[in-house]
């Protein structure tokens, strides 16, 4: 029984390592953004992308964390 839980410990800890990286990229993607002179409708768009990468990072980290809390 202490294998798995081990095992589950070190699943939890990759798989969240993954969420924080997923966010990191984001905004850094986010900032790199901000460098470029693009008219206002790429950046509208690029907004628009930004939001629904996050979005997509949260249904991620809520999906891991019932997928965890279950166990």
């Amino acid at each position: 029984m202490e294998i798995i839980e081990e095992f589950q410990d070190y699943e939890w800890k990759n798989d969240w390592k993954i969420i924080v990286e997923i966010f990191d990229t984001i905004d850094n993607l986010k900032s790199l953004f901000k460098q470029l002179d693009v008219s206002y409708l790429r950046e509208v768009q690029q907004k628009i992308m930004i939001l629904n990468l996050k979005k997509y990072a949260w249904s991620l980290q809520n999906f891991i964390i019932e997928k965890y809390s279950k166990m």
